[in-house]
């Protein structure tokens, strides 16, 4: 299986830099996840200060695994033990092929107590700080006020598949957050979604390409006339959405 030998390959990778533990979240930890569309989330916590010789040797250790099938896929934040602590610190992550910095989220903490899959080392529950009350639900409302309501109002973004799949399967992820207090899967808010009112077919869209049969090696050809019919219909269910959630929870 091309997602256990990149794993292999990755961890055995990592060995050099004893890694204290390397975690799985999102679809891989969550049961959720399709090869070859789902990417691989994972955390890497390490023993000592993250300098210019760690960046260097992650960057090398990527690029290494490029001839992997499904390395594209590979997202890795690293943390180290000090710094696991800060839910505010930004993280050196290797992800979408660059490398930069960003937090943890409190989502990702989350799924990390809730579901994390031990790829090596200690729980996260040794490692990570547990998400206090309310924090949760207070960046699920920032997340959809902030950024996704911003984004609908960006027409040219609904033209892509990943922005449509996002924006809806977010949505009803935080809608089920919200009202529940816990975290869905991205196949759970599919189902989801027709409750919620949105346009049954872009749902029906979304699982189609997602979910029926094996992954296709390139994407399938798709008329100009339904990528602007799509767009509108989630843009126009998008935005007041978002608006009567943040406005009922915010």
């Amino acid at each position: 299986m091309p997602t256990d030998a990149l794993l292999d390959r990755f961890l055995a990778g990592l060995a050099p830099l004893a890694p204290v533990a390397v975690w799985a979240h999102g679809s891989l930890a969550g049961g959720d996840y399709q090869e070859g569309r789902s990417d691989l989330d994972l955390i890497t916590v390490l023993d000592r200060p993250v300098t210019a010789r760690t960046v260097w040797r992650v960057a090398l250790l990527h690029a290494r695994l490029r001839s992997e099938p499904l390395a594209g896929r590979l997202h890795c934040t690293y943390l180290t033990r000090d710094t696991a602590k800060d839910a505010g610190r930004r993280h050196l992550t290797r992800a979408h092929e660059q490398l930069f910095r960003r937090t943890v989220t409190p989502v990702t903490r989350t799924e990390l107590h809730s579901f994390g899959r031990v790829l090596h080392g200690v729980p996260p529950a040794d490692a990570l700080p547990p998400v206090p009350d309310g924090e949760l639900a207070a960046f699920v409302v920032r997340d959809q006020r902030d950024f996704w309501r911003r984004e609908v109002d960006r027409a040219a973004n609904w033209t892509q598949d990943v922005w449509v799949d996002l924006g809806l399967l977010t949505f009803a992820r935080a809608t089920v957050t919200l009202r529940e207090g816990r975290l869905i899967s991205k196949r759970e808010a599919l189902e989801v979604l027709p409750g919620l009112g949105a346009p049954g077919e872009v749902v029906e869209d979304i699982r189609r390409r997602r979910y029926d049969g094996p992954a296709p090696a390139a994407p399938a050809p798709t008329t100009e006339k339904w990528i602007q019919r799509r767009a509108g219909l989630t843009r126009g269910y998008l935005g007041p959405a978002i608006d009567s959630l943040v406005a009922r929870d915010g």
